[in-house]
């Protein structure tokens, strides 16, 4: 299996993507919303998946909620962003951790149900004033122990659905000044004050994936971002944070790794692996870019491939005996409980 993860932003294989997929055997798949039309679509998407690579793929998707949602009303339910979250626990402690349980438990029961078995989520950034909005609501609070909190009860509702997670954006996007998806972050915070950034991943570093973030710490490593740093990869995350599973980079298209780096998709995945990454993801859905992408990667071998196994082992589990009905009940009724008045 290849070391990536690659995106489809169409609902059916076409012939020369399928022949592609077939020969490159990358470890895993990532899904859009144009790739999500209806339920039937999906499952029938994903079992194709599947059988082209001739083995149990991960499917994953970025549905945290919010505006980061990639399936759609009317199709899918809605849900609430993150610091929805945040706001009910700010007025009763328990009331919002069972809803942020509630919430991704439920989430991981619609994508059992549609064949995906991965969630890109829960995030764990913790936004700090002055910050690009990229982050905003999709944080559960600005309270770093209030995120690691939040984030727990969430990644535990997305497992006993039988999904895995992957915490997001490590080792922390919400001191950014600008949005990594247009431009490079340099974020220029002492180390004393990047504690409360690494904080709420370190509680966490049980996680079994975590994705990195385009961003530039000048306090570790003045010219590189963390997704391309040996040191902030294996001193702050593997070390000082505490991560030991599997790392993936953030989307390689994204325009801070262009300007981050000399080359194409084949130099950033050369880059993000030859820093620590495990997997890379490519999302653009274009075949001649995943082409060009799984040139950088490398065959899943040692302990890259010991942490894809234990993810997939996070994926594969049977969910935990759930009353949806009840449970979509009793979260509704916590939404409109701690509604602003």
């Amino acid at each position: 299996m290849l070391s990536c993860l690659l995106g489809l932003r169409q609902p059916k294989l076409d012939d020369e993507t399928r022949a592609f997929f077939r020969d490159a055997q990358p470890w895993g798949f990532i899904l859009f919303r144009e790739a999500c039309v209806s339920r039937e679509q999906v499952r029938a998407l994903c079992a194709d998946l599947r059988a082209t690579v001739g083995h149990d793929a991960t499917v994953w998707i970025d549905q945290e909620g919010g505006r980061v949602a990639r399936l759609k009303a009317p199709e899918w339910p809605v849900w609430p962003a993150a610091g929805k979250f945040g706001e009910i626990y700010a007025k009763n402690k328990e009331a919002g951790l069972e809803a942020a349980y509630l919430g991704y438990r439920l989430i991981a029961d619609e994508l059992r149900d549609i064949g995906i078995d991965g969630d890109f989520a829960p995030v764990l950034d913790v936004p700090v004033e002055g910050s690009d909005k990229i982050v905003g609501d999709r944080a559960f609070s600005a309270d770093p122990k209030e995120v690691a909190l939040l984030a727990r009860a969430a990644l535990e509702g997305m497992h006993d659905g039988g999904v895995a997670g992957c915490i997001k954006h490590m080792p922390g996007h919400g001191r950014a000044t600008a949005d990594s998806h247009l431009a490079l972050p340099k974020v220029a915070a002492k180390e004393i004050d990047l504690a409360n950034d690494v904080f709420p991943f370190a509680q966490m570093a049980d996680a079994e994936a975590a994705m990195t973030a385009h961003i530039v710490f000048e306090a570790w490593d003045p010219d590189r971002p963390a997704t391309c740093s040996p040191f902030v990869i294996e001193e702050i995350i593997r070390k000082r944070i505490g991560f030991q599973g599997m790392l993936m980079s953030d989307d390689l298209d994204m325009h801070a790794l262009q300007y981050a780096l000399n080359g194409g998709l084949t130099e950033r995945a050369e880059a993000a692996l030859g820093a620590g990454c495990d997997v890379v993801l490519q999302c653009s859905g274009k075949l001649s870019e995943m082409q060009i992408t799984a040139k950088g990667c490398r065959e899943l071998t040692g302990l890259p491939l010991v942490r894809a196994r234990a993810v997939e082992a996070f994926a594969k589990r049977q969910p935990r005996e759930f009353d949806a009905a009840a449970a979509w009940a009793k979260f509704k009724l916590l939404l409109a409980d701690f509604a602003p008045a």
